[in-house]
């Protein structure tokens, strides 16, 4: 199977946030595991970008793991949107991050509910399709969001950001906090990580661009998601490059080592620091001018996203294929991508100016 954005993304979710949840949930069921199952179960017909939108519809979403601080965000911006479009909003789930069974147990009893539709972060790509394809045979409207499954057991899937997206906005904040001049230097996970891989090569593609020819990137460091070894890989990168202007750190762990070390430092607000983090994280590394900005997602409008998808679903606006398009409120208007992928927008950055606002 392609490695495709959906794959990509979940791989991202693992390295970037820090919730514990984030790491198990996009485990490594391959296309081989549920090739048996049968073809493509996504609902055929044609859409109505006109038709109305259909009020009184009840939406299950089915997180990761409920109680956790970043989906409880998500879900109460799905929550919010359905009570605009007048729908009901439902959340069920397991209070553990890996409990598969139990989310398939879940998936089962919303279908025997007859919702009319059902947004479920997966735990694993694979495990959920059969419940997930006997649910569209009673014309439940299935999106995935934060986590995919494989593309044939549900209609759409609402992705964070785009790789692509992910990679070049990281350069260009450093960019210019740095005034475009000075040496670089990326603070990465584990030095296997394939997502993290990948935004490098994005990053480095970006800096291609003439604008940055006065940027060289003189290292990337590899802290292994571990608090004290990025601790220490970004001193030691000051140690080896004394006149360094500006780290990336496209991880949650590694940006926070990072943050924590420059503020203790003599090197606070003269070296930029940016990358991967969450605002509960860097709150207070913001606040103490260590850090001008960084970014991440939007987990509401991630979910306020997915809720308006499942309804434009079941209101037969759009029905998950390529090419199609509809409005999504405030977010703007939406085209469905390759596979169903639909991409939330740009990374969220977040500066003093915002930082108060989230909670996760």
């Amino acid at each position: 199977m392609r490695k495709s954005p959906i794959r990509r993304t979940c791989a991202a979710l693992a390295a970037v946030t820090s919730l514990a949840l984030a790491a198990t949930a996009c485990g490594g069921t391959t296309k081989e595991d549920v090739k048996d199952e049968g073809g493509k179960a996504a609902a055929a017909g044609k859409a109505d970008p006109n038709a109305a939108t259909k009020k009184g519809l009840t939406v299950g979403f089915l997180p990761k793991q409920v109680n956790n601080p970043y989906f409880t965000v998500a879900d109460k911006g799905g929550e919010k949107a359905l009570k605009e479009l007048g729908s009901s909003y439902k959340e069920v789930g397991t209070s553990s991050g890996t409990d598969t069974a139990g989310q398939v147990s879940y998936v089962n009893t919303l279908t025997q509910q007859q919702v009319d539709a059902i947004a479920v972060s997966a735990q694993d790509p694979g495990a959920l399709c059969t419940a997930l394809k006997q649910a569209m045979k009673n014309d439940i409207k299935i999106v995935t969001y934060d986590s995919d499954t494989n593309p044939e057991c549900r209609n759409a899937f609402i992705s964070q950001a785009s790789a692509d997206d992910i990679g070049r906005t990281q350069v260009q904040q450093l960019a210019e906090q740095i005034g475009n001049k000075g040496e670089i230097a990326i603070l990465s996970a584990a030095q296997t990580a394939t997502n993290q891989n990948a935004w490098i090569e994005i990053m480095k593609d970006e800096l291609k661009d003439p604008k940055y020819k006065d940027i060289k990137l003189v290292k990337v460091a590899y802290g292994d998601d571990d608090a004290q070894k990025s601790f220490q890989q970004t001193q030691g990168l000051l140690q080896e490059h004394p006149n360094l202007k500006g780290i990336i750190s496209p991880t949650t762990v590694g940006i926070k080592a990072a943050a924590q070390y420059l503020s203790g430092s003599k090197y606070k607000g003269k070296v930029k620091l940016t990358g991967l983090g969450t605002p509960n994280d860097m709150r207070k590394y913001v606040k103490n001018g260590t850090v001008e900005a960084f970014e991440l997602w939007d987990p509401a409008k991630l979910g306020e996203l997915a809720a308006r998808t499942a309804v434009a679903l079941a209101s037969g606006q759009i029905t998950g294929k390529e090419g199609e398009t509809f409005e999504a409120g405030a977010l703007g208007e939406y085209t469905i991508g390759k596979d169903g992928v639909i991409d939330l927008g740009k990374p969220t950055v977040f500066t003093a100016d915002n930082v108060d606002q989230y909670n996760f």
